[in-house]
């Protein structure tokens, strides 16, 4: 985490800066930046993970508070002298709490009870109420359940959850990632494949069947970066194109790229609005359930020019005063 460089700088924004300004800073320096450009293609990594973060509420929120919007990275305890737990690692709070019972090491520890009614604190931290002290009082106020219903319950099988990352490219063609896992109540790593299908959607889930805590299934939620260019709305890809007012008003034809790499004519009608959107049928992303694939999407910007020469003035008042 202390070598990760910081958000802000990476998007070039202050810490006060608006959703609108963290956006505008973040779709510069992605097209400045995409490796289809020529740029760097892990500079063009470090703006995207930036921009996830801020642009999310809750994890810029978390990110503010705690210099990380990964949860298992959170200091416990909070700000300085904290450290950096995963509790994953050591499956749920009842296979935590049977080490403790037991007497067992939990998070590279020794734990040291006393008697069960008295103070019972664990050593190695630095005890009182530091960051890294741990205390429980009057633990005979609290009921446990007997080692066999404990053992029953830990072994009941579990839903276990994960996220996979994945590029705009990488969702909108398919692709095979290789995840490593650590599974409560594993000892050792699961490793999979995961084969995402052409046209995978943001929020997408995949279902392992016994692969999860105890037997019990995985879910894999599919997460998509934002591109600088393009955005989805189920298989419909959508992008921003500019035209000038003189090319609405008389009608013109641009060509923009299209997601899988090809760059399409289209064609501008005269009297096209600001606002208006231009469809390419079958240039959207491919669909994951059904035939075909969606339709490319571009909405057309329509700058008013803020300058204008003496005979583009003159030209727009005799259309004025002939209209």
């Amino acid at each position: 985490m202390a070598n990760k460089p910081d958000d802000y700088k990476t998007l070039g924004v202050s810490k006060s800066a608006t959703a609108d300004e963290i956006k505008k800073a973040f779709r510069k320096l992605a097209r400045e930046n995409h490796p289809d450009a020529g740029g760097d293609e892990e500079k063009f990594k470090e703006i995207n993970e930036a921009y996830e973060v801020l642009s999310d509420e809750k994890k810029r929120q978390l990110y503010d508070q705690y210099g990380s919007a990964n949860a298992s990275q959170i200091p416990y305890g909070g700000g300085a002298g904290g450290y950096s737990v995963n509790f994953s690692d050591f499956g749920s709070w009842q296979d935590i709490l049977d080490q403790v019972l037991r007497g067992e090491g939990v998070m590279g520890t020794d734990w040291d009870f006393g008697s069960v009614g008295g103070r019972t604190s664990r050593t190695g931290g630095t005890g009182g109420t530091g960051a890294r002290g741990f205390s429980f009082d009057n633990l005979n106020d609290f009921s446990f359940a007997g080692p066999n219903a404990r053992t029953q319950r830990a072994q009941q099988p579990q839903e276990t959850t994960a996220e996979l990352e994945l590029t705009f490219d990488e969702a909108f063609s398919g692709t095979t990632k290789r995840v490593n896992l650590r599974i409560p109540g594993r000892t050792d790593q699961l490793t999979l494949d995961v084969k995402v299908p052409a046209g995978a959607n943001d929020g997408d889930r995949q279902r392992f069947r016994g692969q999860g805590a105890n037997g019990g299934d995985l879910v894999i939620t599919m997460r998509i970066a934002a591109h600088p260019a393009f955005s989805r709305k189920g298989a419909d890809v959508l992008e921003t194109a500019q035209v000038s007012f003189a090319e609405a008003a008389l009608g013109t034809s641009i060509v923009v790229p299209a997601p899988d790499g090809t760059r399409v004519r289209v064609k501008v009608p005269a009297g096209t609005q600001p606002g208006a959107v231009l469809s390419v049928k079958g240039k959207g992303a491919p669909r994951v359930k059904g035939t075909g694939a969606g339709d490319l999407k571009i909405a057309l910007d329509i700058p008013v020019p803020t300058a204008l020469t003496d005979a583009q003035r003159r030209a727009l008042e005799a259309y004025v005063a002939a209209s």
